[in-house]
């Protein structure tokens, strides 16, 4: 990309991508507020903007920090598979999206049985502490993403070294010259990631996902 195209697609990125973020925060804030609050009037408006916030804000963000991440990372020397910060990033937000759009069902139920009548009586109690969950754990995703982003580990993939060849031959310069390979953590994360994923996709595979608990 040209510079100026370039530095238009990071700030959308980064735009999306910190409103993302603020975004599920918000949802944790107004989960938890609708788990412990006492006032029913209060918990059913806490569910219905629950799920207004889920489809106006945070499934748009969502998808915008997913396609502005893709060509920023397609259009510049980054690539999407050559260094395990940019595929770390890649795979989290790519997972995080997809379990926001598994789990609008069980928002929707509990926004439903707001507008119906007292929660408390809606027999929702295990979907209202499952939004918690759900939203804790994304935003914990979220921070790792930002957490890279300003860290900004190196490091080569296997698939990187080989397609770039001047990169791998500076790397073992920096080796030779007494330098630090790339973090060890962050290729854990990466394994630990991809494992995840694998998990994730399985579990749904056999039924047996995240998305079904709330009917056991």
């Amino acid at each position: 990309m040209t510079p100026p195209l370039h530095k238009l697609a990071l700030t959308a990125h980064v735009t999306s991508s910190i409103g993302w973020l603020g975004a599920v925060g918000s949802f944790l804030a107004l989960a938890i507020a609708g788990l412990i609050g006492n006032d029913d009037a209060m918990v059913r408006a806490v569910y219905v903007a629950t799920e207004v916030t889920t489809w106006v804000v945070i499934v748009p963000l969502a998808f915008a920090s997913l396609l502005t991440g893709l060509v920023v990372a397609l259009g510049t020397h980054w690539g999407l598979f050559r260094h395990y910060r940019v595929f770390v990033k890649l795979m989290l937000t790519v997972l995080a999206t997809v379990v926001l759009l598994l789990h609008t069902q069980p928002i929707g139920r509990v926004a439903a049985a707001a507008r119906e009548g007292p929660v408390a009586a809606a027999g929702v109690h295990a979907l209202q502490i499952q939004l918690v969950g759900d939203a804790g754990a994304a935003l914990l995703a979220l921070l790792v993403n930002v957490t890279l982003s300003i860290d900004k580990p190196q490091g080569l993939t296997p698939y990187g070294r080989r397609k770039s060849p001047q990169q791998r031959r500076a790397a073992e310069s920096t080796l030779a010259e007494g330098g630090a390979r790339s973090p060890l953590w962050i290729r854990g994360l990466a394994i630990l990631v991809v494992m995840l994923i694998i998990v994730f996709v399985i579990l749904h595979l056999a039924g047996r996902g995240l998305g079904t608990l709330h009917h056991r």
